[in-house]
């Protein structure tokens, strides 16, 4: 039988670009063909002069497998903003309090504990890396319909190509058509939160430090950026979100600095603002034969703790580990997609964002109220972990991604 291509990459954001460029560049699939399903790839850099509101911020682990990717280093220096310090605090306390927590790169063996990369600068990177160029296929056309035979995946796209692949990767984020496809259920619920993105100017520098406030209706981050602006992600109700959208920029400058204890003074709003609904969703299984999901497609987070598309690139590292390990011990590339093999994957990565997906469901549904006894557990906590080395460790391995079982391209 003959196949049109051996690893069908559905979506072409920064998870689909990413397992593209990583099975380009796996030795034990130098014979593999590879093509990515995008609809509107990137073409063209993006402007110099801009600096897009959808910022991601990149952990270590993450950096690494982009440098695997050979991407990373394909994003100048000025557009990738290195932070050394973060200060998480309570709406009940200040900044400067006894009870916030304080996280530094001093307390690793890392120079910083990541950086903040424009998304769509990090996607370009991702799409012009030598092994994606050289030898992923680009199939400008979204998908229509799977049909799962026993040898083989037929997959219909949008122009009425129908094409014959071994193996279907679906990576086309949260509303996943090709999860829905391949009969994969989810489990989650939706928040009654929004959050708010933009840039702006403060009055104090940010001091390459990610600040971040919880108020009841959920926390404010304020993300530094390279040319001294702060990257703005602000969690609030639904009806909250949609007043500080139309909001005139005077008066969004306002609440935002009062929403945020004035940690970096007055603000004055720098880009457009715009709002998306927050969900939390799981795939109940991650794989079945000839198929796997990756990053959103497979889970959906709270952006509270910046883990979304770490947890993306750290199921990419996965996968292409389990395919290496996998044709070391002799199984030929059709038998990558039997579910033998991908269930190490699903075993793999599952539990690791299940305790991510908790972790952070845990800590929005602690602060996200007005409770005045959980505020009292919440400040009391905070000052435990200040003052107690091994819980704070904990805390910043996680910010790291250096926790957990990591993917053998995740180490130094």
């Amino acid at each position: 039988m003959t196949y049109d291509f051996d690893f069908l990459i559905v979506g072409g954001g920064m998870v689909g670009a990413c397992i593209g460029a990583l099975l380009a560049r796996e030795p034990s699939l130098a014979d593999a063909r590879i093509a990515i399903l995008e609809a509107h790839p990137p073409t063209i850099p993006p402007p110099s002069n801009e600096i897009d509101i959808r910022v991601s911020a990149i952990s270590r682990a993450s950096q690494r497998v982009l440098g695997q990717a050979q991407a990373w280093a394909l994003i100048p220096p000025k557009y990738r903003s290195a932070y050394t310090r973060m200060c998480v605090w309570d709406a009940g306390s200040k900044s400067t309090d006894r009870g916030a927590l304080h996280f530094t790169a001093e307390e690793t063996s890392e120079p910083d504990l990541g950086h903040i990369v424009e998304n769509r600068r990090l996607l370009w990177a991702l799409f012009d890396s030598e092994p994606l160029r050289k030898r992923v296929t680009i199939l400008n056309a979204k998908l229509a319909n799977l049909e799962f035979e026993q040898a083989h995946v037929r997959a219909t796209l949008t122009d009425e190509r129908k094409l014959r692949v071994r193996l279907v990767l679906g990576a086309d984020g949260a509303a996943s058509q090709s999860r829905k496809l391949a009969g994969i259920e989810t489990v989650g619920w939706k928040y009654d939160q929004f959050a708010l993105v933009t840039h702006v100017q403060t009055e104090k520098p940010h001091e390459h430090t990610a600040w971040q406030r919880f108020t009841p209706a959920g926390p404010i981050a304020f993300l530094p950026l390279a040319d001294g602006r702060s990257s703005i992600v602000w969690t609030t109700t639904p009806e909250r979100s949609e007043q500080l959208v139309a909001a005139a920029p005077n008066d969004f400058a306002r609440d935002l600095m009062e929403a945020s204890d004035a940690v970096l003074g007055n603000v004055t709003l720098a880009a457009p603002r715009a709002r998306f609904p927050l969900q939390l969703a799981h795939a109940r299984n991650y794989t079945r034969e000839r198929f796997a999901l990756l990053g959103d497609a497979a889970h959906a987070v709270h952006p509270l703790a910046g883990q979304g598309v770490n947890l993306g690139f750290m199921d990419c590292a996965a996968l292409v580990e389990t395919f290496a390990n996998a044709r070391r011990d002799g199984a030929s590339i059709d038998e990558l997609s039997e579910s033998r093999v991908l269930r190490r994957y699903e075993r793999w990565r599952k539990s690791e964002n299940a305790l991510a997906l908790g972790l952070v469901d845990g800590i929005n549904k602690l602060f996200s109220n007005d409770s005045a006894a959980l505020g009292v557990v919440r400040r009391v906590g905070f000052a435990a972990v200040e003052h107690t080395p091994l819980a704070k460790r904990f805390f910043i391995m996680r910010a790291l991604g250096l926790a957990g079982e990591q993917p053998k391209m995740v180490s130094p």
